[in-house]
């Protein structure tokens, strides 16, 4: 016989003043509001609290259930039940006056997401699991509770600033103390910049020491440190990037010391004390010959820097300005490495980097053909890179591939260029085809689900572009007879676009490689409404996300949208009091406020053994990102009986045969049919463009043929009539008018396509008894599709496209090309 587990209690201190009763562990239930990380607040009820394990037990009615939160998922929790400071005593004296004493402090908390709390407290407690607080509320000093988790808090302050008691107590001025705080301000500054100004770097343990610290100092622009500084105004800073614009090989910085409002002495005091470049003293830095092989004289010369360091497969060179990002891209691409950049103590004038090069065995020899190119990729359009960078072509009779060197830089813009232009156009894909004879690269932009021809390159660059994106996400650029898959954040190369992609490398024949990057459209869920859902089946789903145990199953071909519905299906369910679990492959949709596990195959940590490791986390909801054999469905069939919330994707045509696979799979049909919640089968389809889209009356023809389409998918039995069908569609489209036929001819913002942007169609199917008295005796899709409908609200995929079709949304054509009848 088990004992019930006893009831948690509520360990709270008391302010620090003898009129407030002294009291133990408290049983019972108090009123409070709990503040989560994002800054939502929640009532609740407060049956619990232990600051040693760091947990608060928290209920919410109508729930009976008690729900424990860990301190490090919410930021502030106050109880909203006042407490009263003792009855005054009749006695007077010295005692009573001592009993009676609450002294009021002003205090301020700054959270480390720069979150400021301030007010008074009646005392205060101060513990390794954070701060307690008592908020007078009234003349009577009582007090509202408050608890602020140690994990959150970056500062805190309670009473009056040092300075402020100083001056009171009449020991320093207010200029001292002015004083005071400038020069510990300019100490503080000094740590960060002022040292490495002051101490130029003349060894390789110096350098590696002070890159180390530079990393991790928050990243600044070079306009904003020199404002923050006050070396120049907002004005000038405006002029010099509008002086940029027509001399974009000039670095920002050149420009403002040449037009004589910045001394170089200045840029160098900005570049290290705001964004801790370190400085290195040429004349007396021991130059590594290795570093000075790797990088050819024309590059540095035309680029303006010195190789210092090859450490470990990083380049460390020296230059003028090291913010230029274009500039490292360029170096990283020329020698396949990781580059890190100093600030040169003088600048950097070409005869210095001619000896440099002659001392240690380098060849100081200009290349022919090398082209300045602007730093921004959106200054010149796609076309007119690919101009420049024919002229490069080999010749036809040429035997062998010329030498990068000449072109990298113009290659280096036309991929950045080409990912922007990808993302302004709205596409998903872009595919990258290279062939092993003379064939040109092509590249193919997919654009609502379809291909289409976006460029072709000299087929001398097949194997510099491969090399040049594998680089950028990091991947092995030696390896070519194996696929590769990675990442790139491209604001690592052109900042300012903040565009994601999920990049495969797969090699074929004639050992050749072609290169496929997804540019990930939202890295932020869509709310659930916007899904396209109809709004039965919204209710519906929204109704079944909300049950607290069980498996919802969202289902369709690859790119049909499925990561996109659960993760709006988690931020929908996303409370402080839920723990979300996701393991995904790969992690395309970041959220902060869910723990995400990307798997990785490779090294045997799959979907199921990730599953079986969230389980031991204690959580309240997990997101698989597909079921892809029979152990994943076996574990998540277990994780959804014992009590989680389960959600996964599996690749099925509707969601009637989802069911039939899984039993197929091996699922034991009774555990199965208890599991089971709901099934979302989908697909996306091009929507007309809302530009040129026109509407029409739709014919009598036209009307037989969709009511006609719309019955197949009904069971003879349930079968409505012509006439019940086009009654039910014009109640839900809400409109007493005739119904009506939409097309889009054409039009500039469509690419006279006639489509714009996707929607989606949908089929959601709810799990009752008949269902899953069906699954245990492993009925047929159509036997469950049938059931489902006679339940009521279930319209099949086909269905719920004719729908869209009348609503002005998709064409007909779309719908029946992307679904069937059973």
């Amino acid at each position: 016989m088990t004992t019930a587990a006893p009831a948690p209690t509520i360990e709270w201190p008391l302010p620090p003043f003898a009129s407030y009763a002294q009291a133990e562990g408290v049983e019972g239930e108090w009123e409070c509001e709990v503040e989560g990380l994002n800054g939502q607040t929640r009532r609740c009820l407060l049956v619990g609290f232990d600051p040693l394990a760091e947990t608060a037990w928290i209920r919410v009615p109508p729930s009976r259930a008690r729900l424990p939160v860990q301190f490090s998922m919410f930021r502030r929790l106050r109880i909203l039940t006042p407490l009263s400071p003792a009855t005054p005593s009749a006695s007077s004296g010295p005692q009573a006056q001592l009993v009676e004493y609450r002294a009021r402090l002003p205090y301020r908390v700054r959270l480390r997401d720069e979150t400021v709390f301030e007010g008074e407290t009646i005392g205060h407690t101060e513990t390794p699991q954070g701060l307690f607080l008592f908020e007078p509320i009234d003349e009577h000093d009582r007090v509202r509770r408050v608890f602020i988790p140690r994990g959150v808090i970056a500062q805190t302050q309670i009473g009056a600033a040092l300075g402020e008691v100083l001056v009171a107590q009449k020991v320093v001025s207010p200029a001292q103390v002015e004083q005071a705080l400038q020069e510990q301000d300019r100490l503080r500054q000094r740590k960060l910049g002022d040292y490495l100004v002051s101490e130029k770097i003349v060894t390789p343990e110096q350098l590696l020491e002070a890159l180390e610290a530079q990393a991790r100092m928050p990243l600044v622009r070079l306009g904003e440190a020199l404002t923050g500084l006050g070396m120049i105004t907002p004005e000038q800073l405006e002029a010099a990037l509008e002086r940029q614009k027509t001399e974009r090989s000039v670095p920002l910085g050149e420009i403002l010391v040449r037009s004589g409002q910045l001394s170089r002495h200045d840029l160098q005091m900005a570049l290290a004390r705001k964004m801790g470049y370190p400085i290195v003293d040429l004349k007396q830095f021991p130059i590594d010959a290795e570093a000075v092989r790797r990088v050819p004289f024309a590059l540095a010369r035309r680029l303006r820097i010195v190789p210092l360091l090859w450490r470990s497969g990083t380049l460390i060179v020296a230059s003028d300005d090291p913010t230029r990002q274009g500039v490292l891209d360029e170096i990283e691409f020329a020698t396949q490495a990781k580059v890190v950049a100093a600030l040169a103590a003088a600048p950097i004038q070409e005869r210095d980097i001619a000896e440099i090069y002659r001392r240690l065995g380098g060849a100081p020899e200009v290349a022919p053909g090398v082209v300045e190119w602007p730093d921004d990729p959106a200054a010149f359009k796609a076309g007119e890179l690919l101009e420049q960078l024919e002229q490069f072509e080999a010749p036809a009779d040429e035997e062998h591939e010329p030498l990068i060197e000449q072109s990298d830089n113009q290659l280096v813009r036309l991929i950045h260029t080409l990912i922007i232009e990808a993302h302004q156009q709205g596409a998903s894909d872009i595919h990258i085809e290279t062939f092993p004879n003379r064939r040109k690269v092509r590249i193919r932009l997919r654009k609502d689900g379809r291909l289409e021809p976006y460029m072709e390159l000299p087929h001398t660059y097949r194997a510099a572009i491969v090399a040049r994106i594998k680089i950028m996400c990091d991947l092995d650029i030696s390896e070519r007879r194996k696929p590769q898959d990675g990442k790139i954040n491209f604001a690592r190369f052109v900042p300012g676009q903040n565009i994601e992609l999920r990049v495969a490398t797969i090699p074929t024949f004639g050992g050749a490689e072609d290169v496929v990057l997804r540019i990930l459209a939202s890295a932020k869920p869509v709310p659930l409404q916007e899904l396209g859902l109809a709004p039965a089946n919204l209710a519906t789903l929204r109704e079944v996300v909300e049950r607290p145990y069980g498996m919802i199953l969202c289902v369709g071909p690859t790119g049909s949208g499925k990561t996109t519905t659960l993760h709006s299906l988690l931020q929908h369910i996303n409370t402080p009091e839920r723990k979300i679990w996701t393991a995904e492959d790969p992690v395309e949709i970041t959220n902060p406020d869910l723990r995400q596990v990307q798997v990785n195959p490779k090294i045997d940590w799959t979907f199921a053994k990730a599953l079986r490791a969230f389980l031991r986390a204690d959580p309240d909801v997990i997101m698989v990102g597909e079921i892809r054999d029979v152990e994943t469905a076996h574990m998540s069939v277990e994780a959804s009986l014992t009590g989680h919330l389960v959600l996964s994707t599996l690749h099925t045509n509707s969601a009637p045969e989802t069911v039939t696979r899984l039993l197929d799979m091996g699922m034991d049909p009774f555990n199965f049919s208890d599991s089971l919640l709901a099934v979302l089968a989908q697909r996306l389809v091009r929507r007309l463009c809302p530009d040129c889209r026109v509407a029409e009356p739709l014919s009598a023809e036209m009307l037989t043929e969709l009511v006609d389409d719309y019955l197949l998918g009904f069971p003879d039995d349930l079968r409505p009539t012509a006439q019940a069908v086009r009654q039910d569609w014009q109640t839900q489209l809400g409109s007493e008018s005739p119904l009506r036929h939409h097309r889009s001819p054409g039009c500039p913002a469509c690419n006279h396509t006639g489509y714009r942007g996707r929607v989606g169609l949908h089929e959601l199917l709810r799990v009752n008894l008949e269902i899953r008295r069906l699954i245990q005796q492993r009925g047929a899709p159509q036997q469950i599709q049938h059931a489902a409908m006679r339940a009521g609200a279930f319209r099949t995929l086909r269905q719920d496209g004719i729908l869209k079709v009348l609503q002005g949304l998709t064409s007909l054509d779309e719908v029946r090309a992307n679904t069937s009848h059973l």
